[in-house]
């Protein structure tokens, strides 16, 4: 099976720039995770989750060892093209004050390229109604914003997701719903996603891998299983 990305004693520190003082995020991390399929992060809060997820896409750079997204060094890829490939979905979703055809439609704007989709068949793919297209994206509940941010994402045309507690604020409805829907994506464009989640039973349901990190190391180390 082909590795998406394989991180190599990966190491995050933070200093604190008025007193100096470093503080160990994570610690030797070596993982490899498997292109195409659902990777669950679970562990204690302040375990260094949401840091890992950020140096996946470099939005954080990693202080020691390397990141190969499919056996390429991150450091020797555009930032802004890894971040194409790479799409993140965060807990609360951020929309920007416009419509929600102009939030789905931004990042291919932005590149100057068409998406593979209209923004109308983005919207049914996360199971909104295109006549939606026009109303103020702020103006939408929580759960229709989070369809939305995973639209925009889309529209990008990602090889893999990054989703940092993506459910903990939706109904189980909406919960059950995004939960399809990653798993109708890997089925039919291949994606490879990486879930944090506290959610044990969601683990159970998405992850065909799972990792625990306990302060900053990963637990059991290895391949994740």
């Amino acid at each position: 099976m082909k590795n998406k990305y394989i991180l190599d004693h990966v190491g995050y520190t933070v200093t604190d720039p008025h007193t100096g003082a470093s503080r160990e995020i994570l610690c030797d991390i070596n993982l490899t995770i498997p292109a195409g399929k659902v990777l669950t992060i679970t562990g204690p809060s302040g375990s260094g989750k949401s840091s890992l997820l950020s140096l996946l896409n470099m939005m954080q750079d990693a202080t020691t060892g390397r990141i190969l997204l499919d056996a390429e060094d991150i450091r020797r890829l555009d930032v802004l093209e890894l971040r194409r490939r790479v799409g993140t979905v965060f807990q609360k979703p951020y929309l920007f004050k416009g419509t929600v055809e102009y939030n789905v439609l931004l990042g291919p704007r932005l590149r100057g390229v068409n998406p593979g989709f209209s923004p109308g068949q983005l919207l049914e793919k996360v199971g909104l109604s295109p006549s939606i297209l026009q109303q103020e994206a702020t103006s939408l509940s929580g759960g229709e914003q989070q369809r939305v941010t995973l639209a925009r994402t889309l529209a990008n045309s990602p090889e893999v997701l990054l989703l940092d507690e993506v459910t903990a604020s939706l109904d189980s409805n909406s919960a059950r719903f995004i939960e399809d829907l990653v798993r109708e994506l890997c089925r039919e464009h291949g994606l490879t996603v990486v879930w944090v989640t506290h959610d044990l039973e969601q683990v159970a349901r998405m992850g065909d891998n799972s990792m625990m990190l306990v302060e900053g190391r990963l637990l059991d180390g290895g391949t994740a299983v």
